[in-house]
């Protein structure tokens, strides 16, 4: 079975996926090697690159575990798994409550043992498996607005609202758009979603500014404040961008991973690609390869003969490429600062994970419809 694995998925995905992570992996190196030393006090300048490598390790299997398994069963666990995800973000923000940490405190993360998730990754993954599920499950009924359209609504406000409690604004809004991209590409009616779009304006704009942090962030975006500390991220990332040019100033020479740049290793890491491998040879070969894994996730979608499976690669594919490029366009300046990762690139535990095991799901898509018409080869159905 193994053989015939090997010919079935698609073999360009996995390869644009591996130059990536190898890329990111040297590049988180070199980013957080200062910050790696100083955070050990001397002992070690590889603290962040271990932690990295595990838990790519941990995605590695994850991605050859949903190779492995037949996608569509995904459909019997969907209902499940969005539950599972609404209870994991009611328990972790409760969780600080009870504590005593207070409501404004971030909680973001589940601590089970030394083991720490952030729940709003799981989140997104469960709501990308489900609205395909329920797209899929509800096509005839979808430009219903109450029998439809309401309930899918209804289910991504609770998870969005969860997450935007935590607080993790961003996220929120990230998931929501995924969401809607699966519910127009399934046949949602323009109108509905542009009465739902009108209403989160209507909510989401208020409580995106009640939050003083996120007041400062958007004020400072347009110039205006008088609070230095807000932009000085932001402005040191397009230094740093600014010292690499068309050709960089050299892997491992960034000036601003040495304390100018906070956490150069996580959100802002693609200002280091710039600085140190410049315009040529860092940010457009890993904008690139981004684009290159969108376009072979829309092609699976493309030649896919189920329904289910095209909605799942479409969300997964939008998934990628929409926190790709939001992550880009904040580290240039386009974009508000927002805290979201790169995928595959950032330092990050369950992001990296989730990542990977939905990259896993396309993988098996694509073997999945590369078998149409070929009973003698493996197909999904076969692997159980």
């Amino acid at each position: 079975m193994i053989d015939m694995l090997i010919q079935k998925y698609d073999r360009n995905l996995l390869i644009y996926l591996g130059i990536l992570a190898v890329m990111g992996t040297v590049m988180l190196y070199s980013a957080s090697w200062y910050e790696s030393f100083s955070t050990s006090n001397g002992r070690t300048e590889m603290l962040f690159l271990q932690g990295h490598l595990k838990r790519m390790l941990v995605g590695v299997f994850a991605l050859f575990g949903f190779l492995t398994f037949d996608y569509r069963r995904l459909k019997e666990f969907a209902p499940y798994l969005i539950i599972g995800s609404i209870f994991l973000l009611i328990i972790t923000k409760g969780y600080y409550l009870v504590n005593g940490l207070g409501w404004s405190k971030p909680a973001r993360w589940l601590f089970l043992g030394s083991v720490s998730i952030q729940t709003s990754d799981i989140a997104r993954m469960a709501v990308i498996i489900y609205m395909a599920y329920y797209v899929d499950k509800k096509r005839d009924q979808l430009k219903d607005f109450q029998m439809g359209f309401l309930p899918a609504i209804g289910v991504l406000t609770i998870i969005m609202g969860l997450i935007v409690i935590q607080p993790d604004y961003s996220t929120a809004l990230m998931i929501g758009t995924i969401g809607v991209l699966i519910l127009f590409i399934g046949g949602a009616r323009v109108s509905q979603l542009s009465l739902a779009g009108a209403g989160a304006l209507l909510v989401g704009i208020p409580v995106l500014l009640s939050r003083e942090y996120r007041r400062k962030r958007i004020l400072s975006f347009f110039g205006i404040g008088d609070d230095p500390d807000v932009g000085y991220q932001a402005g040191q990332s397009l230094i740093s961008l600014g010292n690499g040019g068309i050709f960089g100033v050299g892997l491992g020479n960034s000036i601003e991973k040495n304390h100018f740049l906070p956490t150069p290793h996580t959100d802002f890491i693609f200002a280091i690609i710039g600085e140190e491998l410049g315009f040529v040879l860092g940010t457009v070969p890993v904008l690139t390869l981004f684009l290159l894994i969108f376009f072979r996730g829309l092609k699976v979608a493309k030649e896919c003969t189920d329904p289910f499976g095209v909605f799942l690669a479409v969300g997964i594919s939008f998934n990628v490429i929409l926190y790709a490029f939001v992550n880009a366009a904040v580290v240039t300046g386009i974009f508000p600062v927002t805290g979201l990762p790169m995928p595959m690139v950032s330092y990050g535990g369950s992001g990296m994970v989730i990542n990977m095991a939905m990259i896993g799901i396309l993988l098996n898509i694509s073997q999945a419809r590369r078998s149409v018409g070929d009973n003698q080869g493996w197909s999904p159905a076969q692997s159980g």
